[in-house]
C-alpha cells in the first residue's frame, strides 16, 4: 500500500537548508499496524505530514496504492487524502457546537458518496466507536475520550485504505487512552491498516511493527513481539 524510497524533506531557514529526513526507504502492506516513533525533531511528524499528503517530499520517491505522489497535483493529492486516508489528531479537531453527528458527516461533504447514502455510513461509524447514545449530542459537551471516539468514526466514514493516528492518547487520561487503543486495535482485527504517531513506548506496542526515526533517519524497523495488551496492562 505504502511505498517510500530514498525520500528526503528539506525545509529553507532563510539561505540555510534544514534537513528533516534523509533517505528514509519502507514498506507498509495493507492490513499492518505500523507505529512511528521518534523524539521531538525526530522527523516523525514530518513523515507522517508526508505520508498522509499534507507535505510533498524534496527527494526520493513516495507511492501509495501504486501511485507516485509525484505524478500528482494538489487537487489529485486533495481527493486521494479525502477518499482513501483517514486522520485521528491528538487534538480531535472536532467542532464543537455540531452535534456528533453533524462531525462525523463532514467529510462526506467532500465526497462523491450521495446524500441519500451518508446517513447508514455515518450511523455505522458511530456504533463502531461504541457512542451511538450520544448520536445527537454536541461535540462540545463530551468528555476527552468520547471527542477522540467521534474523531475515529469521522475517520472511518469513507472506508478510507489507511488510517493515520497522530498521538491519538496524548491529550487523555489512562482510562479513555485505553478505550481509544482498544478501538484502533479491533479495527486493524478487522483489516485496517493503521499508521500511529506516537512517543508512547507502550501505546507504540500495539501496533505489529515499530518504525523508530532519529535525526531524520530510520533508527530501526522491528517487529512487535509480544502478546495482546488488556485495558488493565494500559492502565497500569
Amino acid at each position: 500500500m505504502i511505498e517510500v524510497t530514498n525520500l528526503t524533506k528539506e525545509y529553507l531557514e532563510g539561505e540555510t537548508p534544514t534537513t528533516a529526513l534523509k533517505n528514509i526507504t519502507f514498506s507498509i502492506a495493507k492490513g499492518e499496524f505500523v507505529s512511528i516513533m521518534g523524539p521531538s525533531g525526530s522527523g516523525k511528524s514530518t513523515l507522517l505530514h508526508v505520508l498522509s499528503f499534507l507535505d510533498r517530499p524534496t527527494g526520493g520517491t513516495y507511492t501509495f496504492l501504486g501511485k507516485s505522489m509525484n505524478d500528482m497535483d494538489d487537487a489529485e493529492l486533495a481527493h486521494v487524502r479525502n477518499a482513501d486516508m483517514g486522520f485521528v489528531f491528538q487534538s480531535f479537531n472536532l467542532l464543537s457546537r455540531l452535534t456528533v453527528y453533524d462531525n462525523v458527516e463532514i467529510p462526506l461533504l467532500y465526497s462523491t458518496v450521495p446524500e441519500e447514502k451518508r446517513k447508514d455510513l455515518i450511523e455505522d461509524a458511530v456504533k463502531a466507536v461504541g457512542l451511538e447514545e450520544k448520536m445527537h449530542s454536541e461535540a462540545g459537551r463530551l468528555s476527552g475520550g468520547q471527542k477522540q471516539r467521534v474523531a475515529i468514526a469521522r475517520a472511518l466514514v469513507t472506508n478510507p485504505d489507511v488510517i493515520f493516528a497522530d498521538e491519538p492518547t496524548g491529550n487523555l487520561d489512562s482510562v479513555s487512552g485505553a478505550q481509544v487503543m482498544d478501538i484502533l486495535e479491533k479495527l486493524h482485527d478487522k483489516g485496517r491498516t493503521i499508521v500511529l504517531v506516537t512517543h508512547e513506548t507502550y501505546t507504540a506496542e500495539f501496533a505489529n511493527r515499530i518504525i523508530r526515526v532519529k535525526d531524520g533517519q530510520i533508527e530501526s524497523d522491528v517487529p512487535v513481539l509480544k502478546s495482546r495488551h488488556t485495558r488493565q496492562e494500559f492502565i497500569k
